[in-house]
């Protein structure tokens, strides 16, 4: 199964170890799916972790390995195509990473993402969602 992580739910994780966004990087990081990233979202990571607020909440070691993580990523894709479909442009490349990898899932917590209940053929649903539907297939 393949899941796009929103760069919310990442930062949220590394914020607070308890919780759905912790519990959807545990499943990853146990081989429970498959994660779809790309250059732009590294990008996007890395500059939302430099911001002030976060940085003073965010420790520098795991904002690192969650930067290599993602290099090592099971889908890491490079070009994107932009199809303008996000209510929120800065989300395009969700999107895009959606439909270019044919993901089964977008997990966000963005509220305006989730209104679209799909991206393509990609279920948009939250973190307690998505770990609601991994354990119905265990």
């Amino acid at each position: 199964m393949l899941a796009i992580l929103d760069t919310n739910v990442l930062l949220s994780a590394l914020h607070s170890r308890s919780g759905a966004p912790a519990a959807v990087l545990d499943a990853w990081r146990n081989g429970r799916f498959q994660l779809v990233t790309s250059d732009e979202q590294i990008a996007e990571f890395k500059r939302a972790a430099r911001y002030p607020a976060l940085r003073r909440l965010l420790p520098h070691h795991a904002v690192g390995r969650i930067v290599n993580e993602l290099l090592r990523a099971e889908v890491l894709l490079v070009r994107l195509r932009r199809k303008g479909e996000s209510p929120d442009p800065g989300d395009d490349y969700l999107l895009a990473m959606a439909i270019a990898a044919g993901a089964d899932y977008l997990v966000t917590g963005d509220k305006a993402l989730l209104r679209l209940k799909r991206a393509s053929g990609s279920r948009v649903v939250t973190p307690a969602q998505f770990i609601a539907d991994l354990g119905r297939r265990r």
